[in-house]
């Protein structure tokens, strides 16, 4: 990618929409509850499509869980019935393999907006309580249609049927990966949390049209000494936004990336912050400068 990929161009008068198809949990930030205020504070009209009901999320150790699928296509119907218009398909965490469909069903009826798909699965090479090899097979239809797919090293893993590699990837093993990610279909990647050791996380940009050295961007964000739930969603979400706000692809990854190190750095002082998840409520503001300087329109 020797130039940054622009894949949205932003009428700076103009409003974007996205669905953003995502759980909802009532306590934990995550999923929805990030996805929304963060497309709300880069200029976009975020549309939820709420693939499951939540208590909490699933670290906590009580939680309840309500699968939506059964609303969903008359959900859908109605949108179509009163004529919404999408700019963009946001999919996240989802309820069961059915819902692929869901999100197919979306790419069908607004075949212009871009497609971006988290493949929210796992982390640490662990599969998230919900999730069944049916639903991860499904799920791999997804990357095959991504303007931008952006997994982790634990869902790269599963999508290409490889084993778990670890966080440590030299680089020429993040060249190998990228490629096989790629190799699934999708137009762009975004792999996340490469970790050496060195204090810093590492993502990495990748497109189809590129290749060797200049085929992908590294982006390295200080990485803070503690972890949180969330810190997945709240990215995705930044770089979604910023994708929206009509950013180059790396560009809007380096931005989402800044947008988690500084909502880090407010977690800790938070209370039960080592379930709740990433504090990023304080951080909005900064995301909304950050996408001000950066925006091609100023």
């Amino acid at each position: 990618m020797s130039q940054d990929v622009k894949l949205y161009s932003r009428d700076p008068r103009y409003i974007p929409r996205v669905a953003a198809v995502h759980d909802m949990c009532g306590y934990g930030t995550c999923s929805l509850t990030a996805a929304i205020a963060i497309l709300s504070a880069c200029g976009c009209d975020a549309c939820p499509v709420p693939t499951a009901l939540f208590s909490a999320h699933t670290l906590f150790p009580v939680y309840t869980f309500h699968d939506t699928t059964p609303m969903l296509d008359g959900y859908l119907d109605a949108w179509r019935r009163e004529g919404v218009a999408l700019d963009g398909v946001y999919s996240g965490f989802l309820g069961n393999a059915a819902q692929v469909a869901v999100i197919e069903r979306l790419y069908r009826d607004y075949p212009a907006a871009l497609r971006l798909v988290d493949p929210v699965m796992g982390d640490d090479g662990e599969l998230y309580p919900t999730y069944t090899p049916d639903l991860c097979r499904a799920m791999g239809r997804l990357a095959a249609g991504a303007d931008v797919l952006m997994p982790n090293l634990t869902e790269a893993a599963i999508l290409t049927g490889r084993d778990y590699p670890g966080q440590n990837l030299d680089e020429g093993a993040v060249a190998d990966w990228l490629d096989a990610l790629l190799g699934l279909g999708a137009r762009n990647v975004v792999l996340k949390g490469v970790d050496r050791g060195d204090g810093m996380i590492r993502n990495y940009v990748a497109g189809a049209s590129g290749g060797g050295a200049d085929g992908r961007v590294e982006i390295a964000h200080r990485r803070m000494p503690f972890m949180a739930p969330g810190t997945g969603d709240v990215f995705a979400s930044a770089l979604c936004g910023g994708v929206m706000a009509g950013l180059g692809l790396a560009q809007a990854a380096r931005v989402a990336g800044e947008f988690v190190r500084s909502a880090m750095e407010h977690t800790p002082d938070q209370p039960g912050h080592e379930l709740r998840g990433v504090s990023f409520e304080l951080s909005l503001g900064e995301l909304v400068a950050a996408l001000r300087r950066q925006s091609p329109a100023d």
